[in-house]
């Protein structure tokens, strides 16, 4: 069996235990999955793609529900080793898909959103109902057709607000916008919705969000987004229409985004990890593959070449890892630096990972682009990291926005 390009070292019993776990549910379910129903991830029918067994196993072995309080029956975690954990546990399930790790880490997500930010009353009501159903699904909708970057600068300013509004009217709000590209957003049951509440105000001071179920009126899923890789999380489009939701569904007024780091920062780690885990596919399927397939009479990892090729995607992802760490432990320890590490890790690993996976396919030789054959899942999968939770460029320029505040780049005003 080839050694898993990652270390034990420093992790409890328990962490341990856990990446064990998720290495046996990846090894003996997720895996066997992928290799024998590749043609799943292309069925243009979203609800027919991913069988509902593969959650139902993700939930014997106590991943489901991560983030969960444990007085609804979730799996709460150490606070100083939370997004830690998170980490490891991403990285170990994309090993296997990253978008089956995507559609997990979203409840992860919002979950620790939703302890801090909702009312108990509707905790009490919906962290059970997650617990209680495999197939429930959350999402988090900020990112909209137009502006999508303008939230990860974010220009602070009125015109560069969500095109998405949220009126008060008695009893409530009533929101009227569109979101695009959202995780889990085609087959959720309940979703965190951001909208402008206050035109005249910087993004900052001037943006809301609110607990919306499915089934609430003038709310309605427009399409699922046919991504290139992560096939198996239905992205997805919504529209909101007159929708009415009552006061007590609003989590934060006006301040949402400025209070939106305890879902961003974790996000960014677990971007990072589920590319990683991406990435150490790759390696392993390669080393395999190179350790006992013959080229011009010799096996593959013979020729200099091969083997220069195999130690470069080992330094690469090694060096993610190392970054990651660091980034992982800055957000449990609440450091002042980690803002900044959190966009380094993320920009690093999407840029990384994607090198790693293209001398994986190239490695292949003929075999690297056959669908049937499986390696090029992995640079359609890392491909997507480039797109995911702000690009590459826009994460570039939050470093740096962020190591100097007061002189990067100012946002230019609206065109005249």
């Amino acid at each position: 069996m080839l050694e898993r390009m990652s270390s034990d070292r420093g992790l409890s019993e328990e962490l341990r235990m856990m990446r064990q776990s998720c290495r046996q549910f990846v090894d003996d379910v997720v895996l066997p999955f992928i290799k024998q129903n590749w043609q799943r991830e292309w069925s243009m029918v979203p609800e027919n793609r991913l069988p509902p067994h593969i959650l139902e196993e993700a939930e014997k072995i106590g991943i489901r529900t991560l983030g969960v309080p444990e007085e609804y029956g979730g799996v709460e975690l150490e606070k100083g080793t939370e997004v830690k954990t998170f980490a490891l546990v991403s990285e170990e399930i994309a090993r296997g898909d990253s978008g089956l790790a995507d559609k997990m880490v979203q409840n992860w997500k919002v979950s620790v959103l939703l302890r801090q930010f909702a009312p108990k009353h509707l905790q009490a009501k919906w962290f059970p109902e997650l617990v209680k159903n495999p197939q429930f699904l959350m999402a988090h909708c900020l990112t909209e057709p137009r502006g999508a970057s303008d939230r990860w600068l974010p220009y602070n300013v009125p015109e560069a607000a969500m095109q998405t509004k949220a009126v008060k009217t008695s009893g409530g709000w009533i929101v009227n916008g569109r979101k695009q590209f959202i995780s889990n957003g085609y087959d959720a049951s309940l979703y965190v919705v951001y909208a402008n509440t206050n035109p005249k105000v910087g993004m900052l001071q001037g943006t809301s969000s609110f607990l919306v179920p499915r089934d609430t009126k003038g709310f309605s899923v427009a399409r699922c987004n046919e991504t290139l890789g992560c096939r198996f999380m239905n992205n997805g489009e919504m529209v909101f229409e007159d929708m009415f939701v009552p006061d007590d569904h609003l989590l934060l007024q006006d301040t949402a985004m400025g209070s939106a780091g305890v879902y961003f920062r974790p996000g960014k780690i677990i971007q990072a990890a589920k590319n990683l885990g991406v990435g150490v596919r790759a390696f392993e399927a390669t080393a395999d593959y190179v350790q006992n397939y013959v080229q011009g009479g010799r096996i593959l990892i013979k020729h200099q070449a091969v083997a220069l090729r195999l130690a470069d995607m080992a330094t690469k992802i090694e060096a993610v890892r190392a970054l990651l760490d660091r980034a992982a432990q800055a957000v449990d320890d609440n450091a002042p630096e980690a803002e900044t590490l959190v966009n380094m890790a993320k920009m690093f690993a999407s840029e990384e990972i994607m090198k790693v996976a293209q001398h994986a396919v190239e490695l292949h030789g003929g075999n690297g682009i056959m669908l049937d054959f499986g390696i090029e899942k992995v640079l359609r999968d890392a491909v997507i990291f480039l797109h995911m939770d702000a690009t590459v460029d826009i994460s570039k320029f939050k470093i740096v926005k962020n190591m100097f505040p007061d002189a990067a780049g100012k946002y230019a005003g609206p065109e005249t």
